[in-house]
């Protein structure tokens, strides 16, 4: 019998188009575990259940497993059993030995050879070849597919993910990435994927630094903040920190700043992320200048009790500052 698709309007959303993508890419539905339900994995694990797919879950924090349950998802309580249900297994957790721990617990009694196993944590490009070479050696596949786009970008769908793994293990889970990104990004075999990872958030971090400063001293100078914004992003100093998530309270509504600098992307993860970006600069000889400088200034806002603030939290310190 022959397939009618009627469309009611031209309109024709983009949201509807990515269900369709990930629908007709990925087959059926199908049963995911998500470990890691926070700031950006329990939007992505939302996402992922309005593309249809039936989400099994994971997490410490029970508010966040009782949201996700409250939409339609199996809680449990222990990540061998949520495994053996899922076809895919996505993990969002906050450091290399959370990770580690929790692959090596996950695993401990064999896994299930048909699953495959995705890690969108920020960690060392090294223990992602160490958790890959476990997994394949029970028979299963890995690869790791890091994020970026944010908050915002986990709660709209429209994150990238650097994936890094085979071309074959690449196609097999592009499908389900799209129901959660935008752009879906081959960057090599294992461990890529958290090399342009790491690449880009000290990037992200040096950016949003320079904007800090620029804000601060425009600012100083007598220029209207959201004048000064408006210039720089329509100039040549634009950039994802001054458009999308600037950190001068009032400049941009969703922003971070605008709600005390809560929630968003801490202080403490990309100080963490930072220092994996240094270490790997360490053992590949390569200088980071700007890098270390940026790993530093945010060191020093953890030490003032500052970690579990938004990141653009460094506008907030710097205008309080002075040049002695």
């Amino acid at each position: 019998m022959a397939l009618r698709v009627v469309f009611m309007s031209s309109a024709y959303s983009a949201a509807s188009k990515t269900l369709v993508r990930c629908m007709a890419t990925q087959g059926a539905s199908k049963n995911v575990g998500f470990i890691g339900l926070g700031n950006m994995g329990g939007h992505m694990a939302s996402n992922l259940m309005k593309h249809g797919h039936k989400l099994h879950v994971y997490d410490i924090s029970k508010p966040a497993c009782d949201n996700l349950q409250a939409k339609g998802a199996t809680v449990y309580n222990c990540t061998k059993e949520l495994a053996r249900k899922s076809d895919f297994v996505i993990t969002m957790l906050p450091n290399n030995d959370i990770v580690s721990e929790t692959y090596h617990t996950m695993a401990a009694d064999g896994v299930n050879k048909d699953t495959i196993f995705i890690d969108s944590s920020t960690i060392d490009p090294n223990v992602v070849k160490a958790i890959q070479k476990m997994i394949s050696g029970k028979g299963a596949r890995f690869v790791d597919a890091p994020v970026s786009g944010g908050v915002p970008g986990a709660e709209q769908a429209t994150l990238t993910f650097m994936v890094g793994g085979t071309e074959a293990e690449y196609q097999a889970v592009k499908g389900l990435l799209e129901c959660m990104g935008k752009r879906i990004t081959h960057c090599g075999n294992y461990g890529m994927g958290q090399a342009a990872k790491l690449c880009n958030n000290m990037m992200l971090a040096i950016s949003m630094i320079g904007v800090s400063e620029a804000m601060n001293l425009a600012i100083r100078l007598g220029l209207n903040p959201q004048t000064f914004a408006e210039i720089i992003n329509s100039s040549t100093g634009r950039c994802w920190a001054s458009e999308l998530y600037n950190p001068v309270p009032g400049i941009t509504p969703t922003a971070p700043a605008n709600n005390e600098y809560k929630g968003g992307f801490s202080t403490d993860l990309i100080t963490k992320d930072l220092g994996l970006a240094s270490g790997v600069a360490t053992s590949s000889n390569t200088p980071i200048p700007l890098g270390a400088m940026a790993h530093q200034i945010y060191r020093t806002l953890k030490a003032k009790g500052l970690g579990n603030k938004d990141f653009s939290i460094v506008y907030d310190f710097m205008k309080n500052e002075k040049n002695n």
